[in-house]
């Protein structure tokens, strides 16, 4: 009877060069908090009776929380694909990174969204995520281009004014 190997492939997840640099200062932080927790608990368990310790049961928290982030993080860098769309050439298409200038065609308002990895996407700051319905629409398309895009609030309709590879 042979042995027999399981091989797990793990999908490479999109990520800026932005995302990833905030992902590593993250886990910078955190890593420099753990001596501070250790020596935490370490003082809180001298105080006695570890039962009914309040300091040491919150600093052992406190230590589960840091690790469950470190390892977070940790994962989310070990299968992301960092893209830095400023080595590209910018042909004037919407790829993943990029900066999208659009107009409503139907308000004429004007928006701007860079599209980023989903544990990017912040809305209030104009950072969309590759799998939005409003990304899953621009992607492929050009500079000039009029795009009808399904949204949960309906049928949207812009132009892509511009396109930054920034």
């Amino acid at each position: 009877m042979g042995c027999t190997e399981v091989v797990i492939f793990m999908e490479k997840v999109p990520m800026t060069v932005r995302g990833e640099q905030t992902l590593r200062e993250e886990l910078e932080i955190l890593l420099k908090r753990r001596p501070i927790i250790s020596k935490a608990i370490g003082e809180a368990r001298e105080l006695g009776d570890l039962k009914e310790n309040a300091e040491y049961h919150a600093a052992r928290e406190e230590q589960g929380i840091c690790e469950a982030q470190i390892r977070d993080i940790e994962y989310k860098l070990s299968v992301s694909q960092v893209i830095d769309v400023t080595k590209m050439e910018n042909t004037g298409k919407v790829i993943f990174g990029t900066t999208v200038k659009l107009i409503d065609i139907n308000t004429d308002d004007e928006l701007t969204y860079c599209i980023v990895g989903d544990d990017e996407a912040d809305i209030k700051k104009n950072l969309i995520s590759v799998n939005s319905p409003i990304a899953r629409g621009l992607i492929g398309k050009l500079e000039g281009d009029e795009v009808s895009i399904h949204t949960p609030g309906g049928v949207k309709e812009f132009e892509i004014e511009q396109v930054q590879y920034l």
